[in-house]
């Protein structure tokens, strides 16, 4: 997968994401702050930006990504995102092509220092929901096509997302709520779930 191709991926990412902002606010708004679609289209909006600036590699464009979202307040998602899109970066190749075990390797260190960062775990009813499930997906995959990849990823996170709604909130303000909550799936699984969901986008 060349930077470019990597690139657009990631700007249909941001999309989906962006597209999702009033079911995100809407779920958000039931045990949460309400604020979550406006933090995520801020979130992927700098991400989109970023893309934008001159970059060598892919490891350089994946970084002035994780820097763009550090660059924003409000909102618990901005350190979790930051986390996340510095942890690609740290293992990106500093060249223009990337091949199946790159991408391998940059998701598997993305999910370990999101993973050290959170503290969550899969059934906390948290973005982990999402993600865990899609990485897992990505460190199991066999084949050699990054964009079978990226849609089995997509499919397990939005399996993840789903999943969030027979559950009790474990962290912040919703977790005042406990057993309420269950019926509703969680605001930051479901952002995360659109973002891959963007990335199956060729």
């Amino acid at each position: 997968m060349t930077k470019d191709e990597f690139k657009m991926r990631l700007q249909h990412a941001c999309d989906k994401v962006i597209a999702c902002e009033p079911l995100l606010t809407e779920i958000d708004s039931h045990f949460g702050d309400g604020d979550h679609g406006i933090t995520m289209t801020k979130i992927c909006n700098v991400i989109k930006s970023s893309l934008d600036e001159d970059s060598d590699s892919i490891k350089s464009m994946l970084s002035n990504a994780a820097d763009s979202v550090l660059t924003l307040s409000g909102g618990s998602a901005v350190p979790l995102w930051n986390t996340w899109l510095d942890g690609l970066q740290e293992n990106a190749p500093e060249s223009n092509e990337i091949d199946i075990a790159g991408i391998k390797a940059i998701f598997a260190n993305a999910f370990s220092e999101f993973s050290d960062m959170s503290g969550a775990q899969v059934g906390d009813k948290t973005i982990m929901d999402a993600l865990a499930p899609a990485s897992d997906s990505i460190a199991s995959y066999s084949g050699d096509n990054e964009s079978e990849l990226f849609t089995l990823a997509a499919q397990a996170a939005v399996k993840g997302t789903e999943a969030t709604k027979d559950f009790k909130a474990k962290y912040g303000r919703a977790k005042s709520y406990g057993a309420k909550t269950i019926g509703t799936p969680d605001a930051g699984a479901k952002s995360m779930s659109s973002f891959f969901e963007g990335l199956a986008e060729s």
